[in-house]
């Protein structure tokens, strides 16, 4: 029988899914087909709209062997293997004369632990709250969550918290959950035949396709302790994360609270002389966390690193101890010890970690009103981990709607460790380059409108006539209005601001769950929704709702931001340009991000609103522009309103 061609394969698939093929899709598919065989990487971006998920998954599909797909939110993991992938798998089965099976895998503590939940959480600070189960009507919330995962044990399949429905706190769902290193393992837990996790590990070894999270993809690749199936071809979507799901992954926490509970945990497991010696490191090192003040400590000083020297070694000795004891008539004693073991070998990774001192690692502390200081490590840069551990051994495919910056690859893909093709030494893999475009016409489509005459955003204070603008802007558009800040304290200052001058319900984040404001914010065509980060990427609102994006300044990092700047000084040390490598690649990235809220569909109209001059201004404003959806600019407010009101007239004349 003759192979089936990969035009014929991605037709089947789009017209499975009820659509026709969009403009880039079939360059794309054949992009990632080419990488595939020839062992390369490739970086593609493409706008919302174009169906990248088809134009990646059809040429992994026909490939045949075993394709991992690594995406930053659960909103796509579910689209791919709730929607996208059994499509595909259908449609292709008849062509390719077999039936490709997918599976997706996540990390364990995102499965229900049936030891856990039947044998209780062994926490000394939560004894007593399985008690709860046994009570006829438990009246804390923590009680009926507990109450409700234990009837849902019996019925889910997955045992995945996402399949739970409604959720349960974090608070509750760590009662029943737990990390790698404290899982048991299956041959010596009494559920391991019937484990979730263990389960989701086994379908994953089977599939042809496994999907997964950043997260995972980066424990799997620099922990070295494999949870992912091997594969030879991976698939990045959302690759704009990538780089900052990995710097979190490879980042290591002390807290005054967190070795407190180690201590806490080991004490009943050890000689009295090494729970002695841990409970003075754990004092000695909280009595340096009390002065700790806030930012990048460039040297680790003396007080500091005699507190962590005697904690790094009390660990080594609890561990060394706990090694050795035993007493079998203990009940659980495997749970107890695997749980306080990772807790005290965490402890010793970070205090060693610190006390190394690698140049290539920032120290720094944080301080929260809630939690207190924290102790913090990470990597100055995630380029050498990911060129070393995972470019090295698997063709690559990265993609996302904004993976061009200032008008190319080449600011993402050195953050990636790569080069672009025909460059760079034989040890730094190289990458090649594509842009599909999007089926939106964005000139027509959509108005990118900076306010130039603003006086420029200083650190702190009040911006009045910011507030002057963003109210006019708002009113012209009548509502419909995506409000993103650069800080929480700025969505609520211009939150309480514009709730006091308009007519217009003004949602905030935090107010309420981020998917009931969505949904409220989506249902109702004059209300406005307000807030910071996530709201930059994660609103997809299409139609008359959204057809005003604010943005209140260019999103830079604080200068005050350890890890930030010291990757900015670390450029300028090396002959480079440290504020467009790190900070203007950093705005860009967020701005790209937050001009793609406006325009989600074919019918869309609107304006991107910039309320910083800079933009216009500054010598790197052309940068952050040409990192940007190519909507007609304009620097005239006048303009800007005339044509928020007529886009307001339309939509109010069709029945929004």
């Amino acid at each position: 029988m003759t192979k089936p061609s990969l035009p014929d394969l991605l037709h089947a698939a789009v017209t499975a899914v009820g659509g026709t093929e969009r403009p880039g899709q079939a360059s794309m598919a054949e992009a990632v087909a080419e990488v595939i065989d020839d062992s390369s990487h490739l970086l593609v971006q493409a706008g919302t709209g174009t169906g990248k998920s088809l134009g990646y998954l059809v040429p992994a599909l026909a490939h045949g062997e075993r394709v991992v797909v690594a995406t930053a939110t659960l909103a796509l993991q579910r689209q791919l293997v709730e929607r996208d992938l059994p499509r595909t798998v259908d449609a292709l089965h008849p062509l390719l004369r077999r039936r490709p099976e997918f599976a997706m895998l996540k990390g364990r503590s995102n499965y229900l632990c049936l030891h856990r939940l039947h044998e209780g959480a062994p926490q000394d600070e939560e004894e007593g709250l399985f008690d709860q189960f046994e009570a006829a009507a438990p009246t804390s919330r923590l009680g009926q969550d507990l109450l409700r995962m234990r009837d849902w044990a019996d019925e889910t399949e997955t045992g995945d918290r996402d399949d739970l429905t409604p959720g349960v706190s974090d608070r509750a769902w760590s009662q029943v959950s737990v990390s790698s290193r404290e899982c048991l393992g299956a041959s010596k837990c009494a559920y391991g035949a019937e484990c979730f996790a263990e389960m989701a590990r086994e379908r994953a070894k089977l599939a042809d396709v496994v999907v997964t999270n950043h997260a995972l993809l980066a424990i799997d690749a620099i922990e070295g302790a494999p949870v992912l199936p091997p594969h030879e071809v991976l698939i990045v979507d959302e690759a704009h994360e990538l780089v900052s799901r990995v710097t979190g992954v490879a980042t290591g926490e002390l807290t005054p609270g967190q070795v407190n509970r180690a201590v806490r945990r080991a004490a009943k497991l050890v000689n009295e002389k090494a729970a002695d010696a841990l409970q003075t490191a754990s004092e000695g090192f909280e009595r340096v966390m009390e002065l700790a003040l806030p930012g990048r400590l460039e040297t680790i000083p003396e007080d500091l690193g005699y507190a962590l020297m005697a904690l790094r070694d009390a660990a080594r000795t609890v561990i060394g101890a706990m090694g050795s004891t035993r007493d079998k008539s203990v009940q659980d004693e495997d749970a107890v010890r695997k749980q306080a073991l990772a807790s005290v070998e965490s402890i010793h990774a970070v205090a060693e970690r610190i006390t190394q001192g690698s140049e290539y690692d920032v120290v720094w502390y944080e301080r929260h009103d809630r939690f207190g200081a924290s102790l913090r490590v990470a990597p100055l840069s995630v380029s050498g981990l990911l060129r070393e551990k995972l470019f090295a051994e698997r063709s690559v495919v990265l993609t996302s709607a904004t993976l061009k910056l200032g008008g190319d690859f080449n600011g993402v893909g050195a953050s990636l460790g790569l080069a672009p093709e025909g460059t760079g030494g034989e040890d730094v893999p190289q990458w090649k380059g594509l842009d599909v475009g999007s089926p939106f016409d964005y000139p027509k489509q959509g108005i990118l409108y900076v306010a130039r005459h603003l006086a420029t955003p200083g650190r702190e204070g009040s911006r009045a006539d910011m507030m002057d603008e963003l109210a006019e802007l708002v009113e012209a558009a009548g509502g419909r209005t995506l409000g993103l800040f650069s800080s929480m304290r700025a969505a609520q200052a211009a939150a309480e601001e514009l709730r006091g001058r308009l007519d217009k319900p003004i949602l905030l984040q935090g107010e309420e769950t981020l998917g009931e404001l969505i949904k409220t914010f989506a249902g109702d065509p004059e209300t406005c929704l307000f807030g910071t980060l996530s709201l930059w990427q994660g609103v997809d609102v299409p139609g008359a709702s959204c057809q005003l994006v604010v943005m209140d300044r260019i999103p830079f990092p604080r200068p005050d931001d350890p890890l930030m700047s010291a990757r900015q000084k670390a450029v300028e040390e090396a002959g480079g340009n440290g504020f467009m490598a790190v900070a203007a690649t950093h705005a860009a990235l967020l701005m790209a991000q937050g001009a793609g809220r406006l325009v989600r569909a074919t019918g869309d109209r609107g304006v991107v609103a910039v309320l910083d001059p800079r933009l216009a201004n500054a010598r790197y404003g052309s940068y952050l522009r040409a990192s940007l959806p190519d909507f007609w600019y304009t620097t005239d407010r006048n303009q800007a309103r005339r044509s928020l009101a007529a886009i307001d007239a339309a939509a109010k004349a069709g029945g929004a």
